[in-house]
């Protein structure tokens, strides 16, 4: 049993670092994310504090002034630095950053701290010099920008986030999804979950930000697989394959497939696998299942299976995952 006073959970201390022009929405989100992840005794994994250069006020795009508590200082002591995304400034017109920022960025991802950005934050990582030969993504009406500025970086403007060593992700509201994949990374995916219900979104978003792109003819509702994703998510024990998801939506294959991956940046198969593996996860975190009885209700019939395609997407394998997540009451 855990001695509440002598081993008091230390909270993972995060810093967000806001720049003129700041979005509101990707200053608000990892505080909001991040401070509704809590243990099953609610108590706080995460702690978010705001800084400018120089502890100075800054604008956001919302019409307000940001008013932080710290200047860099507090870079220096966070576990994890987040670079929310700007609407100007120099790292959006000539590809640079003030020289304090890419300092303190620079020596915080030499010391070890997690680096993220959201949105357009990627401008400024990469400006420090942070994401040269390294794969990252920004909001896709910048990609092209992006790449003029920065051609060192491999740049993915179909996903909703990436993590390579840095982590960076998409526009807006990806945000939340990579702070969500941070949780779950660090807690799993009963803590990620349940901190997703208290935002009231997703814990999970199908396909990347390719669907969102503008595009000159509208789907029609009729056209739709939403509803055939949803009956396939509750039969992935079952050996659900192209040709029965192509039948419950009463289109070719071939119509199918072109849907599919219109609305979710993903082919079936690529979906199926990571409905699987999320599935997976969740059971080795919440049951006392076997991990051969996991495979068989996450629907990779066998173990094998199972341990190839949760650890190319994971990380680990299967067990480990088990013993790192478990929760055991």
């Amino acid at each position: 049993m855990r001695n509440n006073r002598a081993m008091a959970l230390v909270p993972h201390r995060i810093a967000v670092l806001a720049l003129d022009q700041v979005v509101g929405l990707d200053l608000g989100t990892p505080a909001q994310v991040f401070g509704t992840a809590r243990t099953a005794d609610f108590e706080q994994l995460y702690t978010v504090g705001v800084c400018t250069p120089g502890g100075r006020p800054v604008r956001s795009t919302a019409g307000f002034q940001v008013h932080p508590d710290h200047g860099l200082e507090l870079i220096e002591a966070a576990d994890t630095v987040i670079v929310a995304g700007i609407h100007g400034g120099s790292a959006l017109t000539d590809g640079t950053v003030e020289p304090d920022v890419a300092a303190a960025l620079r020596a915080a991802h030499q010391r070890g701290a997690r680096i993220m950005s959201i949105c357009t934050g990627a401008f400024v990582l990469a400006a420090a010099g942070l994401l040269d030969g390294r794969r990252a993504t920004t909001h896709w009406a910048y990609a092209g920008l992006f790449r003029r500025l920065h051609p060192a970086v491999d740049l993915d403007p179909d996903v909703l986030f990436l993590d390579d060593g840095v982590l960076t992700s998409a526009g807006v509201a990806a945000g939340i999804d990579l702070c969500l994949h941070v949780i779950r990374t660090d807690h799993g995916s009963e803590v990620a979950n349940r901190a997703a219900r208290r935002c009231v979104v997703p814990p999970w978003r199908d396909g990347g930000q390719a669907q969102y792109i503008e595009r000159p003819v509208p789907r029609t509702a009729d056209t739709g697989t939403a509803a055939t994703r949803e009956w396939a998510r509750q039969r992935l024990h079952e050996p659900v394959g192209l040709r029965d998801l192509a039948a419950h939506a009463r289109m070719s294959v071939r119509t199918f497939t072109r849907h599919f991956r219109s609305e979710t940046g993903l082919s079936p198969a690529q979906w199926l696998l990571r409905q699987r593996t999320e599935h997976a996860r969740l059971l080795l975190e919440t049951t006392d299942l076997t991990v051969d009885q996991v495979a068989r209700h996450a629907g990779f019939g066998t173990t094998a299976a199972l341990r190839q395609h949760f650890h190319h997407r994971v990380g680990v394998p299967p067990a480990t995952y088990r013993r790192t997540f478990r929760h055991t009451p």
